[in-house]
Order: structure tokens, then C-alpha cells, then sequence
């Protein structure tokens, strides 16, 4: 990518995301992304960190997801209405920045709507590379929605998984994962129910988005050695395992005063051990120590995911191009005089 005049900043539309995304290739994307998550969170006490800024109301949220390591600053608008889906609406959608903090000038902006589905399976698999039983090949994947082929390709590409079991209240969600998944080298089975998608599941996938307290996993539904990936959920008042499940398990999140508010176990006690995920990757906890333990990562998307994402996309834009210019700062001739720069507009 050429270098920029410093007022013009690539802009990632929709459409250059979904072709750059194929231009890599979908499992390429997936496993160099999650390197770029797992890079970041190795130097996690480099960054900014703070709960996400959350305006909820009646109908959803809406988010504001800041971070720095002090070289770059990074942003996403992203909200979560579960309701949209009945209105033929995106549950989720979501834009973001990369800023230069030396200049504080802006260097990408960017649709993450996309983008954060496929950050969220490449995060969700790093966690499971520490986390999940070794030898893991099959995995069930509880609400099919559209995160769903995000999580099962990461798996494939990253983990080995072989086979997915699925399920969801609406069957046609599952047919949709099936044929989207065709002939990606994945085995499919469409379940009757959460019970049956959990068995013989050494990785259980939850991903719902209902705003409300619900029990998609029970307690006597996670067996000994299972690894449990809690994505759905993330916000206060939304929750999908029973809170046995909890108690039974070793808990791994993001950013604990993040987690505990919008977390699976924001229905445990304020000081119920958690281990930080950045912690175990760099060797200063344990993840997964034995075959019947059962690990729980309670995915709830933090700040220096998206961080990561941004990095990714904007060091891909060189060798594609699929960016436009787009004209999103002032810059007049002389700094001072931007009222000058006005009037000489009303000229041209």
C-alpha cells in the first residue's frame, strides 16, 4: 500500500472486507488472525485496558471498545439486538479504527461486522489450543446463528476437529450451517436436541444471543474432560449455563472486571477465581493439566481482539489494494488556517 497523503485514510467497505477475506482464504484468514490475537495477548500488560462503555436499553446494546499499547489506538462501535433477527436485521453489527497515537491521525477505518465474527472463532480457538483436551475431533455447536461457521471452520483449520454436532431451536439454522459447510472437509449432523449435540463431544460451542437468563447447558449435560467455549451471552442479565456447570469447572477469561459484569459468571460471587487467558499463555498459570478436568472459557470479546483484527487487516492492504481512499481530515496548507481552507472551498 502506498503511503497516504495524512488526510486520506483507507477505508475497508463491506465489499473489500468479504473479497479480501476470500483472496486470503477463509482458513488462512482464521489461523494468521489468531496468530495476531495470540501475539497481542502474550503482551497483554503493554495495553490500555477498560470495560467496554455499554448503552443499554429495552431492545440491546451498544458498545464502545477502546485500547492501546501505546504505538497504536484502536476502537469498534458494535451492537448486540437480539430482536433484529425477527425484523430481517443483523443481531450484530459493528465498525472500527486504527489510529497513530504519536499524530493521534486516524490510519484505517473499517466494517467489523464481518471482521468481528471472524476475530471472535479465531479467539475462541486460541483459548481452545490451551484449554481443550488434546486430540480434540469433535465438536457440538449450540445456537447456529452467524457465528456458527466462523467457530467450526476455526476449529478445523486450527484445532483438527473433524466432526460438528449441531443444534438449534430453529432447524432451519442448522440446514443453513450444513449447506454453508459443505465440502469443507467437515463432518455435520443436525441434532434434536442440546443433549444429544453433546455427546461424544470432547468441545462444546455455545453460541445463543437471547437477552435473558437461560439454561443452554445443565449440569448433568458436561461430562468429566470436556472443554466448554461460552460465546453467546455478554451482557448483564444474559447467560446460557446452568450455574453448576460453573462450579464444576476451571474458569478462564479475557478481562475479569469485563467478564464478571457480562460473563457466565457474573451469577457466581465477585471473588470466584477466574484465570486470565494472557496468563496462561504466557506461562504464568496452568491451563488444561489433566484429562477429566473441565475448562471453561468464558468468551465475552475484549478490546485487544478487535486491536488485533485492525492490525491484521491493515498490514493485509498492501499486497490486495482492497481499500478505498477516503477523505476524513481537514488538512489545510497552513495547520492554523482551517477557516482559510473553508473560504477557499467556496473558490474551487
Amino acid at each position: 500500500m502506498a503511503a497516504p497523503k495524512l488526510n486520506i485514510v483507507p477505508f475497508v467497505s463491506v465489499d473489500s472486507m468479504m473479497k479480501l477475506v476470500l483472496a486470503v482464504g477463509i482458513e488462512r484468514f482464521l489461523t494468521e488472525l489468531a496468530g495476531y490475537v495470540e501475539e497481542d495477548f502474550r503482551r497483554w500488560e503493554a495495553f490500555d485496558k477498560t470495560p467496554r462503555v455499554a448503552s443499554h436499553s429495552h431492545d440491546g446494546v451498544i458498545e464502545l471498545m477502546p485500547t492501546s499499547d501505546g504505538t497504536l489506538y484502536g476502537f469498534k462501535y458494535v451492537n448486540g439486538h437480539p430482536k433484529n433477527m425477527r425484523q430481517g436485521l443483523q443481531t450484530v453489527t459493528a465498525f472500527g479504527m486504527l489510529a497513530d497515537v504519536g499524530s493521534g491521525y486516524p490510519m484505517l477505518l473499517t466494517e467489523m461486522t464481518i471482521l468481528t465474527a471472524l476475530r471472535t472463532a479465531a479467539t475462541s480457538v486460541v483459548a481452545a489450543k490451551y484449554l481443550a483436551p488434546r486430540g480434540a475431533r469433535t465438536m457440538a455447536l449450540i445456537g447456529n446463528g452467524a457465528q456458527s461457521e466462523f467457530q467450526a471452520t476455526a476449529f478445523k483449520a486450527l484445532l483438527g476437529i473433524e466432526r460438528i454436532r449441531l443444534y438449534d431451536i430453529d432447524r432451519s439454522a442448522s440446514e443453513k450451517v450444513v449447506r454453508n459447510l459443505a465440502g469443507l472437509g467437515l463432518e455435520t449432523t443436525i441434532c434434536a436436541s442440546a443433549e444429544q449435540a453433546v455427546e461424544g463431544a470432547e468441545i462444546i460451542t455455545t453460541v445463543t444471543a437471547d437477552k435473558q437468563y437461560a439454561t443452554i447447558l445443565t449440569d448433568n449435560m458436561v461430562g468429566a474432560g470436556v472443554h466448554i467455549n461460552a460465546v453467546g451471552g455478554d451482557c448483564p442479565g444474559k447467560t446460557e449455563l446452568h450455574r453448576d456447570i460453573l462450579l464444576r469447572s476451571d474458569i478462564f477469561v479475557e478481562y475479569p472486571p469485563q467478564t464478571r459484569i457480562e460473563g457466565e459468571i457474573q451469577q457466581l460471587a465477585p471473588d470466584h477465581p477466574v484465570t486470565e487467558l494472557w496468563q496462561v499463555m504466557t506461562g504464568k498459570a496452568e491451563g488444561r493439566r489433566g484429562p477429566k478436568q473441565i475448562t471453561l472459557f468464558d468468551s465475552v470479546g475484549f478490546a485487544t481482539e478487535d486491536f488485533s483484527a485492525l492490525r491484521y487487516v491493515r498490514d493485509k492492504l498492501a499486497s490486495t489494494g482492497l481499500y478505498e481512499e477516503l477523505d476524513l481530515l481537514a488538512d489545510p496548507d497552513e495547520p492554523r488556517d482551517l477557516f482559510g481552507m473553508l473560504l477557499r472551498a467556496a473558490k474551487s
